[in-house]
């Protein structure tokens, strides 16, 4: 039994260094996540910001995805009074792994890789990956000694019980999931249908909330509300990249469990080996005390 590892599974209860790893403009979640670390400074220190490819109908492919998540920290950077962070955003991968032993080099793969050599098994840093998970793979297969100085947070891929793996983030690149699934490191996943498809908020609930708060609450309602084609239907939207910060702030927001770590299969499906290192599932989340917590900090006084 692995007993660092297991320590390291651990939900942090001190302060701790984070990286955020994502494809922001993919849709409107990846914004409140982004915004949601930068108002947790009391326990969240940014010390690095990672723009991850995606390739859907808001870009061209997953190069120009890259480009316009680069962009869009920026733009949220300013929004959130934070510009000072900018120093530490970095420009992900133009492209997916092109297998499971080759890496894809960028400014954010060597800034993660940097990053964890600065950090120990002891104190690691925690890599937050709300996207594709190419940049993250990519640092491991750049420097496989960095493995046990960092804990990989992931929303990716759906519940295991849920008929197939086919989720934005993980089948976007399959190897770079199966590198860091198989890799050994600490790695904490977020399942997206069946377990943070229940984190969801409506139109009413960002106005009553949010809106007219600040000028970085105001730009998070009305991208919302745009994306969903505004506020004169019904509708509810998951915010799903807000849990991965979530988990770390709280260990009561969420209930988890150890297993060992699945295969996601290049079929969509996970293979299941119960000799291999253990990692940590989130099963369930406590969708108004997360709300709840999201909404209080975008609105305070800073």
């Amino acid at each position: 039994m692995d007993y660092a590892l297991l320590k390291r599974l651990e939900h942090p209860e001190e302060s701790i260094d984070v990286v955020l790893d994502t494809d922001t403009y993919n849709e409107i979640d990846d914004q409140f996540a982004l915004a949601y670390l930068l108002r947790s400074g009391e326990k969240l220190r940014t010390v690095g910001l990672c723009a991850a490819p995606f390739y859907n109908q808001r870009s061209d492919g997953p190069a120009d995805g890259m480009e316009k998540s680069y962009s869009e920290i920026l733009k949220l950077l300013d929004l959130a009074g934070c510009p000072d962070l900018k120093s530490v955003t970095y420009r992900g991968s133009a492209g997916y792994l092109p297998d499971e032993t080759t890496p894809v080099r960028s400014d954010a793969a060597e800034a993660i890789v940097k990053l964890a050599r600065e950090h120990t098994p002891e104190k690691p840093l925690y890599v937050v990956a709300i996207g594709a998970i190419t940049n993250v793979a990519s640092a491991i297969l750049l420097d496989a000694g960095i493995i046990d100085r960092v804990v990989l947070v992931w929303l990716g891929g759906n519940a295991w019980e849920w008929q197939d793996t086919r989720e934005f983030n993980m089948r976007q690149d399959i190897a770079a999931a199966r590198v860091v699934f198989g890799c050994g490191a600490a790695l904490v996943q977020l399942p997206c249908m069946g377990v943070v498809s229940a984190f969801h908020t409506s139109a009413p609930e960002l106005d009553r909330w949010l809106l007219h708060k600040n000028a970085l609450c105001d730009y998070l309602v009305e991208n919302t509300v745009e994306y969903m084609g505004g506020r004169e239907k019904l509708w509810s939207k998951v915010i799903w990249d807000v849990t991965a910060i979530a988990w770390l702030l709280d260990g009561n927001f969420m209930m988890s469990k150890l297993a060992p770590a699945p295969i996601p299969t290049y079929d969509g499906s996970y293979a299941f080996d119960y000799t291999r290192h253990m990692m940590r599932v989130v099963t369930h989340i406590s969708r108004d005390a997360v709300l709840r917590d999201l909404f209080e900090k975008l609105t305070k006084q800073r």
